[in-house]
């Protein structure tokens, strides 16, 4: 556990805390073996008697940018075999391209949100998960990602349903799988993470409906009790044999948060199992992205955005950056605005160009409707100069409707 950082005094903030000096404190006029940097004065002094010193990171009282900096300035960056030790890791390619798998991808998710729905209210009637049918269920998932996940990442975006969670829980499996396969993790990873985040929020079936949906700040009393989902579905899977240990350590720690700040247990760096920081990630980029009771929808890249400004606070940076090559900066189904005053979505090829994707033009200069859609590559546009992306809008910006007859029919042809 990460606690202790030497630090050069020409390096120190005010917030950090000093545990330890490079010398015997009784040669300095410091009294106390260790306190809070509250003032340039203690930092100006500090450098008169030492040229470093220690800083306990549990104790220091930081901005989250001074954070990230003191965590990063602690750890030397990871490969993905160290993050992941002892995990045959491999490159995937694609086997095949966006208009072969947008229909088996399609049907994938369509009997998985459908499976979730049963094994949700199957957990909610007897306390138990069926787990066989669960590894059953997320093959197709599995199999249609490891192809090509452009596919599945552009339907996610269409698919819309009642229940949140059950929503929320199929798209934390779809990028959850997306980032296990950018990272290279051997398939039987991928089940697992796909298993482990369809079931982060199955705790929630034991918390009040009505704190679930309430439109207003809750109390610390009730947010108390929406914390304990975590216990609760930890109880859910062990009833119901659950023997996988990155399950297991998905669902107890998906809320654990790099710097400590997460719950229930405030684990830190490197005691929060690996797949267990993909599954805070995944869990926050989709909850971020969809609509709930509380909170409007992000649009995909300001999600992204505040991801990236996390990095080494609350989400590993090398996880958060392979995320984001992953799904690409403006995701399938992102509603842009052109430097021409265009709307347009992002469609397909995402991943290789992640600046100039391929977008279908809905909306013109002047923002109405145009009859028929265009299909435009943003790094290949007229007169050889490719159009830019000025900036994305919200979900449903424009009264664009992803699911529309126009663009669902000129999908599969990319």
């Amino acid at each position: 556990m990460l606690q202790s950082l030497k630090i050069y005094t020409s390096d120190l903030e005010v917030g950090m805390f000093v545990s330890a000096l490079d010398r015997p404190w009784l040669e300095t006029p410091f009294l106390v073996q260790g306190f809070l940097l509250t003032s340039r004065e203690q930092i100006d002094e500090l450098r008169d008697y030492c040229s470093h010193v220690f800083i306990d990171t549990s104790k220091s009282k930081l901005l989250p940018e001074q954070a990230r900096k003191l965590i990063s300035a602690g750890r030397k960056r990871q490969p993905v075999e160290a993050i992941f030790p002892g995990r045959p890791i491999a490159a995937y390619n694609d086997r095949s391209d966006f208009s072969e798998e947008q229909h088996l991808a399609d049907a994938a998710l369509d009997s998985l949100l459908s499976d979730i729905e049963f094994i949700y209210s199957e957990a909610g009637d007897t306390g138990r998960v069926k787990v066989i049918e669960l590894r059953k269920s997320v093959e197709p998932l599995v199999d249609s990602v490891s192809r090509n996940p452009d596919a599945c990442l552009w339907i996610a975006r269409l698919k819309e349903h009642d229940s949140y969670t059950y929503k929320h829980s199929l798209g934390a499996a779809i990028w959850a799988v997306s980032l296990g396969r950018q990272l290279g993790l051997p398939r039987q990873d991928l089940r697992s993470l796909a298993m482990g985040a369809l079931l982060m929020d199955v705790g929630k079936l034991r918390i009040d409906p009505e704190l679930l949906t309430a439109e207003r700040a809750l109390t610390e009393d009730e947010a108390e009790q929406m914390r304990l989902h975590v216990a609760h579905g930890v109880e859910i899977i062990e009833n119901s044999g659950v023997i996988n240990p990155d399950v297991y350590a998905m669902v107890a720690h998906h809320h654990e948060r790099y710097d400590g700040s997460g719950y229930p247990q405030r684990l830190r760096v490197e005691d929060i199992p690996p797949v267990a920081r993909i599954a805070g990630i995944v869990d926050s980029y989709d909850a971020m992205t969809s609509d709930r009771s509380h909170a409007n929808a992000m649009s995909p890249s300001e999600a992204i955005k505040v991801l990236y400004q996390a990095r080494d606070i609350e989400f590993q940076a090398e996880l958060v950056e392979a995320f984001i090559q992953a799904i690409g900066i403006y995701p399938a189904g992102t509603i842009v605005e052109l430097d021409s005053g265009e709307i347009a979505v992002v469609l397909a090829d995402y991943r290789t160009s992640r600046l100039h994707p391929k977008v279908l033009v809905v909306r013109d200069a002047q923002k109405n409707p145009i009859a028929h859609p265009a299909a435009v590559d943003l790094s290949t546009a007229a007169d050889g100069k490719p159009l830019a992306i000025r900036c994305a809008h919200q979900p449903g910006a424009f009264g664009i409707d992803l699911a529309d007859a126009a663009i669902q029919g000129f999908a599969p042809t990319m």
